[in-house]
């Protein structure tokens, strides 16, 4: 797994004395309102725990709780409050917990008082590039203001920078600079998409790296990793895997992986897998007049196999 790489980036590019933390004089002398906050801080944390792996994209989020937190003690006690800067990249292929991560972030950023909203606004290029001059910036901006007081999200964000100099896509991109420094007190911008992609993107729109000083990689999961998400989307669902059903799906997993599509170590790879599980499930068992609980609920080694071709 490769390593954590996180800068923070200190001071205010205009010169503002404003602080990251927003709502702070709501809390103060209210012991109840803040015991409850710290409640729901909490159980986004036990939420985020939960989820497989990204032991170095837990560890980030637990450092920038750490020191909104502590930000928020120095404020009351008459100290200087620092900011950073929480834009960021995410890097990753399809499948990694990107979005996933970033819902958390949205959520625990307004729990913690550094977003009024916390909620999350997907887009891609197509969502931020017009068809005619003007129309990009009016789109892009649009898209900014469903994002203030959450995070605004965009999935390869690289694309923005693919159609040459005439291309629209760089004029949202100028937009959205000056959107994340207009906003930067009440809306975080996180630029997501595959690793090489978005590295070569950085390299040729230097100005860009300095704004986004949070970068985070998100790592192929490993078998046993994404096993234990297969455990997990089962339980949610109360199925569960045979042993010999289990011995299969470990099997057709390290296949995956080893020889499969190179993005093929995912969790949607996964997910495809148990929802086709359950279907051919359904389907040998619809006929039958009795079942038992432990048969609605088990997946059987054949429920993973690949129906054999027609034979002539």
């Amino acid at each position: 797994m490769k390593k954590l790489q996180v800068k923070f980036g200190t001071g205010n590019p205009k010169g503002s004395s404003r602080s990251l933390i927003r709502p702070l004089q709501r809390d103060r002398g209210s012991g109840g309102n803040e015991l409850n906050s710290r409640r729901r801080v909490d159980a986004v944390m036990a939420e985020l725990e939960k989820m497989i792996g990204l032991e170095n994209v837990k560890g980030l989020i637990k450092e920038l709780r750490a020191f909104i937190e502590i930000q928020r003690r120095r404020q009351r006690e008459g100290l200087v409050s620092s900011t950073n800067t929480l834009h960021m990249i995410f890097k990753g292929n399809p499948g990694t917990g990107k979005s996933t991560v970033a819902r958390f972030m949205g959520k625990l950023f307004k729990e913690l008082g550094v977003l009024t909203q916390g909620h999350l606004i997907e887009v891609e290029r197509a969502d931020l590039v017009g068809e005619y001059i003007g129309h990009t910036a009016h789109k892009a901006r649009e898209q900014l203001k469903k994002a203030i007081g959450g995070i605004l999200f965009i999935d390869e964000a690289y694309s923005l920078a693919r159609g040459g100099e005439k291309d629209f896509g760089r004029e949202a991109i100028d937009v959205l600079v000056k959107g994340m420094e207009d906003y930067r007190d009440n809306m975080v911008l996180i630029l997501a998409g595959y690793k090489d992609e978005m590295d070569y993107f950085l390299e040729t729109n230097p100005g860009l790296r300095s704004r986004f000083p949070i970068q985070l990689e998100f790592p192929d999961y490993t078998v046993p990793e994404l096993m234990a998400i297969a455990q997990l989307m089962l339980a949610e669902k109360q199925y569960m895997l045979t042993p010999a059903a289990a011995g299969e799906l470990e099997r057709i997993l390290r296949r995956e992986v080893l020889f499969g599509h190179p993005y093929n170590g995912n969790a949607r790879m996964v997910r495809n897998i148990i929802e086709r599980a359950m279907r051919r499930q359904a389907l040998r068992l619809v006929n039958k007049k009795t079942l038992t609980r432990q048969e609605l609920m088990s997946i059987e080694k054949e429920d993973l196999l690949r129906p054999a071709p027609p034979v002539g």
